[in-house]
């Protein structure tokens, strides 16, 4: 488990996403992204890495409008893989069925690929680079943007795909917001990350305990569209998992400091941001 995503750390956990075709998502999430199904219960599908920890549910309603792109919501969610070479083994893989890609950078703290399920929700996979290699100025994080080595694929040494590795975890979740100041505000002062690298007044990268990023925040498309209450092909929710209930608790009472209605959902604290993007905020065990 990376160190950034367990005790103490808040980070996140899952997403559940709506699609519109429960079968068709299945067979990319198990055939083509190599993720193991966990359960399924009627119209839902839950997926792992390992087979015990969930890390993507699928849902589909009754009815599910399609996927709207410049609205807020999800931008991508981002599968951390544990090395570089299981990097180059699922790009190998994407490339040989001639998936379509929409990218691949080189973050400085990370290598990342880039794609989209069949509804269009935002995929990354990503490996990181060791902790000692990030540059870090005046609490902030070097993290930019440049093309992706195109000799990854030498990393390869002819083993064949088996899925995506055991390992493999819930890395961080890049949204689309309709106010970034306000996202801010709610996410650090309310939900308690730090804001660690910033592209203008168009992006955040907020986190926990020194990661590079456990949350973006972006307005690039989505500027004053904040989310709305139609059921869409997107992301329904996502889980953030808090280090143990008093930190949980903790966050609630500054949420409801500031106004925010909160409720409970089982073992789970629901709660809108501004953007109205629900999040289920989760406590974990120190153990």
């Amino acid at each position: 488990m990376s160190p950034f995503h367990s005790f103490p750390n808040t980070f996140v956990s899952q997403v559940y996403l709506a699609v519109s075709n429960l079968e068709r998502s299945r067979d990319f999430y198990q055939n083509m992204l190599g993720l193991r199904v966990m359960k399924k219960e009627g119209h839902s599908i839950t997926f792992s890495a390992n087979g015990l920890d969930p890390l993507v549910t699928l849902e589909q309603p009754d009815q599910v409008l399609p996927h709207h792109s410049r609205q807020a919501g999800l931008y991508h969610f981002a599968l951390l893989l544990p090395s570089r070479k299981d990097l180059a083994a699922v790009l190998y893989h994407l490339l040989k069925e001639e998936y379509p890609l929409q990218g691949g950078s080189d973050h400085a703290v990370s290598e990342a690929v880039y794609l989209a399920d069949p509804d269009g929700n935002g995929i990354e996979l990503y490996r990181d680079r060791p902790a000692t290699e990030w540059k870090w100025r005046d609490g902030k994080v070097f993290m930019p943007t440049v093309a992706m080595d195109e000799h990854i694929l030498d990393e390869l040494d002819g083993q064949p795909w088996n899925g995506m590795p055991e390992q493999t975890i819930m890395g961080h979740i890049h949204l689309q917001v309709a106010d970034l100041e306000a996202a801010e505000i709610f996410y650090c002062s309310a939900l308690g990350f730090d804001l660690v690298s910033q592209y203008d007044d168009q992006a955040d990268f907020i986190s926990t305990g020194g990661y590079h990023h456990h949350i973006g925040l972006n307005v690039w498309m989505s500027k004053g569209r904040p989310a709305t209450d139609e059921v869409h092909a997107g992301m329904n929710c996502f889980i953030l998992e808090y280090p143990s209930p008093e930190t949980r608790e903790e966050a609630v009472g500054r949420l409801k400091s500031m106004g925010v209605s909160v409720s409970e959902k089982g073992t789970f604290i629901s709660v809108k941001d501004p953007s109205n993007i629900k999040i289920l905020l989760h406590a974990g065990n120190a153990d």
